[in-house]
């Protein structure tokens, strides 16, 4: 097999930049270790920064995401039993849309098949060679196969078979809480996204559907699903979302799981032609709501940066795509720290720092210029900055 660009992949980042190499008249193959139906139902990100929705829109994607997607003026910080609304659009002139990133998965790999470009699906044995460049791999009827490709795009997440293979630094912290995150049949209990702060422990409401609800909790690292039943998580969303005249609708509870916080950043996120983007090169905590948007907008980088390679010769641009992409990046891990550092209880907090915490809330949303500041990260940064 030859391709121009092989993407190993089928997330939201590869899909993407294969769209986008397809609209630039660059081949490419995408493999994916898990079959279409488990990559089209993981349920992940729901909220997408008005610059994803703009390129989605561009690149002839976002059909059924103006029709079903959510989009959202404000969200509210939630402290002192009320909620204080931050105007994103008021602040900005920009909104959110909340749009499930299987869906855009859903839509992305329509497009692909419609398209009748290759895309593998339950691939196994994935070996990666960044130098020549190469990749190995058993296709899901059991076949041994080769390919050989002009460049590599590593877009198979931290656990990947990419982000081994380049030699970097790798920056890491850790939270010490994790999210009790679930998706409840139930619609939602107010038009926007809530950012609760409660002494028991931050709490985040928001959805999928006018029919579906994502919700999360704050919890310990060493916490088990099990420990967890559906009155339990009910009773304690109730305690941490309280406020006047709000009411917490409930149903029932579709999918439950923990996922541990942290940040990560790879640098550079290349070796020789191998080109690292979203999750394989870099996690935010899901505070941000920052993840997907940021692989997004890496494989905006990339696409720019193999088409001047494939059209005019040019290298400055891929030479330039990790500096490019990790200005980004380091923009965003910032925004994520801050408020997961505002919002979030953490086990040794004092009373003293929990006044600092709530200083920061009154502040932020009073102060026009502290809120315009949230809002714009919010709602997200340009593409390239």
């Amino acid at each position: 097999m030859r391709t121009q660009v092989a993407i190993v992949g089928a997330g939201p980042a590869g899909l993407m930049l294969a769209h986008l190499l397809w609209l630039g008249g660059i081949d490419s193959v995408v493999l994916e270790l898990r079959g279409r139906e488990h990559v089209e139902r993981r349920v992940r990100a729901g909220v997408l920064e008005h610059p994803t929705v703009e390129l989605l829109r561009e690149a002839g994607v976002a059909d059924r995401l103006d029709r079903e997607g959510m989009p959202h003026h404000g969200i509210s910080l939630r402290f002192d039993g009320a909620d204080h609304r931050v105007a994103l659009t008021e602040l900005t002139g920009k909104t959110i849309t909340v749009y499930g990133q299987q869906e855009v998965v859903k839509d992305l790999i329509a497009a692909r098949v419609a398209a009748g470009e290759p895309l593998h699906f339950e691939v196994s044995g994935v070996t990666v060679d960044p130098a020549t460049p190469l990749i190995t791999f058993t296709d899901a009827e059991g076949a041994e196969q080769r390919l050989e490709c002009d460049f590599i795009a590593g877009c198979d997440g931290s656990h990947g078979v990419c982000a081994p293979r380049v030699d970097a630094t790798v920056h890491k912290h850790e939270y010490p809480f994790a999210w009790l995150g679930v998706l409840a049949m139930a619609p939602p209990s107010h038009s926007e996204l809530i950012y609760a702060y409660h002494e028991r422990g931050f709490a985040l409401h928001s959805m999928r559907t006018p029919e579906i609800t994502r919700l999360y909790l704050q919890v310990a690292p060493d916490q088990r699903v099990e420990d967890w039943s559906d009155a339990r998580i009910w009773d304690e969303l109730g305690h941490r979302l309280s406020a006047d005249g709000f009411t917490l609708a409930t149903g029932p509870i579709l999918e439950k799981g923990i996922t541990t916080m942290r940040s990560v950043v790879t640098e550079p996120m290349r070796q020789d032609k191998l080109f690292l983007a979203g999750d394989a090169a870099h996690i935010v905590p899901p505070t941000g709501a920052k993840g997907m948007n940021l692989a997004i907008a890496d494989v905006w980088v990339l696409a720019e940066a193999l088409g001047a390679y494939f059209r005019e010769g040019r290298r400055d641009l891929l030479d330039a795509y990790s500096d490019t992409c990790l200005r980004r990046v380091w923009r965003a891990e910032h925004f994520s720290w801050w408020m997961t550092s505002m919002l979030h209880q953490a086990p040794d907090a004092d009373a003293f720092a929990r006044k600092l915490q709530l200083a920061q809330l009154r502040y932020v949303t009073t102060s026009e210029p502290a809120a315009t500041s949230l809002a714009e990260n919010y709602v997200g940064l340009p593409l390239q900055l």
